[in-house]
């Protein structure tokens, strides 16, 4: 058997070097270039900064995708989460009925049981009283709009005289019916179908709402009872029960004044309309304190229903526009005496985040978030007062 000698084994980079398992090597390579004296030296202690500073900003990454994620899922959710926040709101406003029912030696169960039917019932017929007038005004709308611009022609002329106008400059500026395009109309569902569906999601909603609230008035202090039991000492049981006591007591009352002050405007404004002789006053006062649980767009809605049922109803203009003044002032009233008055300081919120928690409800939830926006609001405010580490959020939201 011959042996090779070592100087004729193929080195890598020989053109002769067939193996697969060794790199291959250029053996006519050059050294690289000597470092630029220009090039700055790393700094190692900016280096050890950005290393200790790392968990800082992850936790602040950390913290922004899950409010992210949080929105996302109010968002898309919001058919599972309107009921429950309903159902709970309306338990902090009825738990103190349930207790007054259990010192008359009514159970919880039968109490929630009277309180709902209760509930129905007024409910019921309310909707009874009021579908028949708000009926008559929908039927009448078209030929009411017709009266109203009959009486404003004066306002609309010139608006119609740049509307005509505009329409000239798009005709002049239009292609030719050889240069049109065609254009596909997709159809989408009708407004009867929309009407049903909405209707279907409103009752499936409010069924879902009752049976909630039913569970949640029944249960009394279960939850509570459930959230002593787990925590560990006596002294953080004590701090619970002192917060879970004194949070739902200011919720309670705090949606208690609110729903009493809003009927109270209800009641204002429907007398108002009746001494000013506008057709169903008592459509008027409940519509009026219903839109006041939405601060700000609530008004403004009522407002401009008021002035086009007054304009519609009366054929003198001076006297249609008495009806929104009146609206108006009563508003006025209520938002800047009523409303500190009866809540105080402790409870009243800051004019800006009742606003941005407006907002946000309402892109959220749509009408049914704009309705529960402020209670929400208030309810965390009192959360944050009766929690040390959330105080400062509290002083922010108050007034």
């Amino acid at each position: 058997m011959a042996i090779t000698p070592a100087s004729a084994t193929p080195l890598p980079g020989d053109p002769n070097h067939e193996s697969v398992l060794e790199p291959e090597v250029d053996l006519g390579a050059r050294p690289a270039a000597a470092e630029d004296p220009r090039t700055p030296t790393p700094d190692i202690e900016k280096l050890d900064e950005a290393i200790t500073e790392t968990p800082g900003a992850r936790a602040l990454a950390t913290t922004g995708l899950f409010l992210l994620a949080a929105f996302y899922t109010l968002y898309f959710a919001r058919q599972f989460f309107l009921p429950l926040v309903f159902a709970i709101l309306l338990d902090f406003l009825l738990s103190p009925v349930i207790r007054l029912l259990e010192r008359a030696r009514i159970r919880p169960a039968i109490g929630a049981a009277v309180v709902i039917l209760a509930l129905i019932g007024s409910l019921t017929l309310g909707v009874m009283q009021l579908a028949e007038p708000a009926r008559g005004w929908i039927d009448r709308a078209p030929a009411s709009l017709a009266k109203i611009g009959s009486k404003l022609r004066t306002i609309r002329q010139p608006v119609e005289q740049v509307t005509k106008t505009a329409e000239q400059v798009e005709q002049a500026t239009s292609p030719t019916p050889n240069e049109r395009n065609e254009v596909v109309v997709v159809r989408g569902p009708s407004l009867s179908q929309r009407v049903l569906g909405v209707t279907t999601s409103f009752l499936i909603a409010l069924v879902e709402t009752i049976i909630l609230l039913y569970f949640l008035l029944a249960a009394g202090d279960l939850f509570l009872q459930k959230l002593i039991k787990v925590l560990p000492n006596l002294r953080d049981k004590k701090k619970a029960v002192h917060i879970a006591r004194e949070t739902e007591a200011s919720v309670s009352t705090y949606l208690l004044t609110i729903s009493l002050v809003n009927i109270g405007l209800g009641v204002i404004v429907g007398g108002a309309m009746w001494a000013l002789r506008m057709p169903n006053p008592l459509l008027w006062g409940v519509l009026a304190g219903l839109l006041e649980f939405v601060p700000y767009l609530g008004a403004a809605v009522m407002l401009a229903v008021l002035t086009l049922a007054s304009l519609a109803t009366f054929d003198e203009v001076g006297r249609a526009l008495l009806v929104p003044a009146t609206y108006l002032v009563i508003n006025f009233i209520q938002a800047n005496f009523v409303y500190p008055m009866v809540l105080g300081n402790r409870l009243t919120l800051n004019p800006v985040a009742i606003f941005v928690g407006l907002l946000f409800w309402f892109m959220l939830w749509g009408i049914p978030g704009a309705f529960v926006a402020v209670p929400l609001i208030a309810t965390f405010k009192i959360f944050c007062d009766h929690i040390e580490t959330l105080a400062p959020v509290g002083e922010f939201l108050g007034k």
